[in-house]
């Protein structure tokens, strides 16, 4: 545990650090593309800074395999998004509404600027996998470094990938209610418990 509340205080400076150098008053601390560039900047350093600590004998974060299993999942979830966003696309050309007018006049003219429900369907999907996947990207991270049960951690991992997949395939075929919100709510729960974990562990130091 005292090795993983150290490496929960050196992700939090990682953090710290990167944040004030992507500090964009454009773009606003609460945007998903800033916690995306934050996360990056922190996963950099740490892979840097791992071939220094390997060699002085010190634990590092690709050599913990609860890390490495959550990397396996969010790299999962995030190729997930990618699949939502090109679907978004293809069903923008196939039912012809598009959001932005040059493309409307490069695919037929202005009337096909316009909002459509299975457009619309696809885009609040892929909204509701940022709402929720971006936080468990942090959660998962520094849940990884207090050395869970790497049983239970996969556990956590794979509870929140099958249920993020299971919403997005129930929002997308439009299934019958409530199997959407059941999968959204089990999502939740490993999420709610890294979370408690995290701030059990933190709290002394607060």
């Amino acid at each position: 545990m005292a090795k993983g509340l150290a490496a929960l205080h050196s992700l939090w400076n990682l953090c710290w650090r990167a944040l004030s150098r992507l500090k964009n008053p454009c773009l606003g601390y609460n945007s998903p593309e800033l916690l995306v560039l934050v996360c990056a900047a922190v996963l950099c350093e740490e892979v840097q800074s791992d071939r220094e600590r390997a060699k002085a004998g010190a634990p590092t974060m690709m050599g913990n395999t609860v890390f490495l299993s959550f990397t396996f999942y969010s790299t999962i979830l995030i190729l997930k998004m990618y699949v939502v966003a090109i679907i978004t696309g293809q069903v923008r050309l196939r039912k012809k509404a598009f959001a932005n007018p040059e493309d409307a006049l490069r695919n037929g003219g202005l009337q096909y600027y316009r909002e459509d429900p299975d457009v619309e369907r696809c885009r609040r999907a892929h909204r509701n996998d940022m709402e929720n996947i971006f936080p468990f990207l942090f959660l998962g991270a520094v849940y990884s470094l207090l050395e869970p049960s790497p049983a239970v951690a996969r556990i956590h991992f794979f509870i929140f990938c099958a249920g993020r997949i299971v919403h997005t395939v129930a929002y997308l075929l439009k299934l019958r209610a409530p199997t959407r919100s059941v999968a959204y709510s089990v999502a939740q729960l490993p999420c709610f418990s890294m979370a408690l974990q995290i701030l059990l562990a933190a709290a002394p130091y607060w």
